[in-house]
């Protein structure tokens, strides 16, 4: 981490939620590119809608950012699909070149036209990426690529427009690449030092160092599969 970041100009996309799963459960995964300038909030851009407040959106997940540059790498992996590998494609509302989970921190601040924002955490992918792009095992895809996006809080509201730049300011943590966190959340998973160091990570919200306290406590990695596969259809919501 000892190479200067650099600005990056950032695209803005924005989405309606609409029905998606196979129940019909609603989504706004489906983001579009956007060229005037959008107020940005404590909870996200103004314009921009979750299908599931409770699991997307909030203030730990205001703002999705997705490199542009990972497209690429999918195209190359699943070239049947190139044409849905597009900017917004993952929900991202902002996606740029140059940034990404290898030189990114948790708890980078960033300026962003007239706001400022933070690095809160990782994405942790869904089942909803199997439906989007028709592969159910893409959010495993995803997951094992560690190619998965972050989420922004939203520290100073402020207007951004297209193609402002993103501009690091401050970087508490350097020893924590989003890749680092990545790599203890899916592949050394129990190593009980870097799950301390997680949990005592206060820039992370709480339910990702609970998750470090709760593997330390049980010995044992939680269960992925509700996050992973789809609802079954004519399954019922659960609360």
């Amino acid at each position: 981490m000892d190479q200067p970041l650099p600005n990056a100009a950032v695209r803005l996309l924005i989405g309606q939620a609409r029905p998606f799963g196979p129940n019909g459960e609603p989504s706004a995964i489906d983001k579009q590119r956007v060229a005037t300038p959008l107020r940005l909030s404590v909870t996200g851009f103004v314009g921009d809608e979750q299908g599931d407040p409770s699991r997307h959106g909030g203030p730990d997940k205001a703002v999705h950012h997705f490199p542009f540059e990972h497209y690429a790498a999918w195209c190359r992996e699943l070239p049947d699909l190139a044409e849905r590998f597009r900017a917004g494609g993952f929900g991202e509302n902002i996606s740029t070149v140059g940034l990404t989970e290898q030189n990114v921190c948790v708890g980078d601040l960033f300026s962003l036209g007239s706001a400022r924002i933070q690095v809160a955490q990782a994405r942790q992918p869904c089942w909803k990426l199997g439906v989007r792009f028709g592969i159910p095992d893409m959010p495993r895809r995803v997951q094992a690529s560690a190619r998965t996006g972050w989420y922004y809080r939203v520290l100073e509201p402020g207007v951004v427009t297209p193609g402002d730049e993103l501009r690091l300011i401050d970087r508490p943590h350097p020893d924590w690449p989003l890749a680092r966190l990545l790599r203890h959340l899916y592949v050394d998973r129990m190593n009980a030092d870097a799950l301390h160091a997680i949990a005592a990570l206060a820039v992370l919200p709480p339910s990702w160092r609970q998750l470090a306290e709760q593997r330390l406590q049980s010995r044992q990695v939680e269960d992925w599969s509700r996050r992973l596969n789809a609802p079954l259809t004519g399954a019922q919501p659960k609360p």
